[in-house]
């Protein structure tokens, strides 16, 4: 399993149901490097139709280490990252207009129901989809001692990323009565399909995310290694809080660079996903 607690298998969803499409308007106009991974796609070998396989392959090969913290070699993720990049919803059979979406939706204060698909869990890693309707959310979350690969296949999100502030003893205090951390933002800003896939490790390149759908979404989601409760990897949420909250931290600024912080805290809720059955290419073991 993922970040979320599975509520609901996707053959017990409820009666209504609404359709996933993609629009053209939704779409960015080819650039020349979109225009040469489309070539890569369509030039494949037939062994290379089924890309999940090819996507287990690689992942299998990268995390054969296993281990908390390990952060795959600079070659390894180049190379993870061109099989992600090569992606698109068709691999996975999610085409239009087969990807469906949960009709339940949430009240004013709560958002629609995210739907996960596993493909694949190991204790070494794990590959799975989310399906986010719009206005659907993946709240602020932190990865212990792993490295993730992001891809969004499909869609248009918002998405914010933060790293832990290190050696900054001024702020102890704070953090000590009431219960905050700082946090750097790394990345805050929307993304569109396609686009390349995001990596982040264990203490930087954006370890803690959130992500809000601002259209129908689908985001493939690659941890290694993967959650787990009895080796100390546990999935922690957070709400985020500017500094101007806190009267006696407001000498945190924005740097020149444009560096912003965050103060975070943590919140004891689960994330609530419904379970979507994966119905694309078998994976060979």
């Amino acid at each position: 399993m993922n970040i979320g607690r599975i509520l609901l298998t996707k053959k017990s969803l409820l009666t209504g149901r609404t359709y996933f499409y993609l629009s053209k308007k939704m779409m960015k106009k080819k650039t020349k490097k979109e225009s040469e991974r489309r070539k890569l796609i369509r030039k494949r070998s037939p062994k290379e139709k089924n890309m999940v396989q090819k996507l287990y392959d690689t992942c299998k090969e990268v995390f054969a280490n296993g281990k908390a913290g390990y952060v795959p070699p600079p070659s390894d993720i180049h190379r993870l990252k061109l099989v992600l990049d090569s992606l698109e919803p068709e691999d996975i059979k999610l085409t239009v207009p087969s990807l469906e979406f949960s009709s339940r939706s949430g009240t004013e204060d709560e958002a629609p129901l995210v739907t996960y698909i596993k493909l694949h869990e190991c204790n070494k890693f794990s590959i799975g989809i989310f399906c986010l309707p719009p206005c659907g959310v993946i709240p602020l979350h932190n990865h212990p001692g792993m490295t993730v690969f992001c891809k969004l296949l499909a869609g248009t999100m918002h998405a914010t990323s933060y790293d832990w502030v290190q050696n900054h003893q001024q702020f102890n205090h704070c953090e000590q009565q009431s219960g905050i951390r700082l946090a750097k933002v790394h990345f805050d800003a929307d993304i569109t399909a396609p686009c390349d896939a995001s990596v982040l490790f264990p203490k930087s390149g954006g370890n803690l995310h959130c992500f809000k759908a601002l259209t129908p979404c689908i985001l493939l989601d690659v941890l290694g290694p993967p959650y787990s409760e009895s080796e100390g990897r546990h999935c922690t949420y957070y709400q985020d809080f500017t500094y101007d909250c806190f009267s006696d931290v407001k000498e945190v600024k924005v740097e020149e660079d444009g560096t912003r912080y965050a103060w975070l805290e943590e919140k004891n809720e689960q994330f609530v996903v419904l379970g979507g059955t994966y119905e694309g290419p078998t994976i060979q073991i």
